[in-house]
């Protein structure tokens, strides 16, 4: 089955587009997170911003099992 990028839901400070993508891409959340502010203030923060927001609005909440 092929993998899926979702917000996570558990990995979260803002959106969990970080968390979506170190659980994506199989890594530490914190090290993903500490490779979003270099490439931020690389970048002079802007561009990257203006990513965060575009993946929070078009990538999906990950789904979790509902408990009864």
């Amino acid at each position: 089955m092929a993998k899926k990028l979702y917000r996570s839901s558990k990995q979260r400070m803002v959106a969990g587009i970080c968390g979506g993508l170190a659980e994506y891409f199989d890594m530490d959340v914190n090290i993903m997170r500490l490779l979003f502010v270099a490439i931020s203030l690389l970048s002079v923060l802007f561009p990257m911003v203006i990513f965060y927001i575009i993946a929070w609005i078009i990538v999906p909440v990950e789904e979790t099992p509902k408990k009864k």
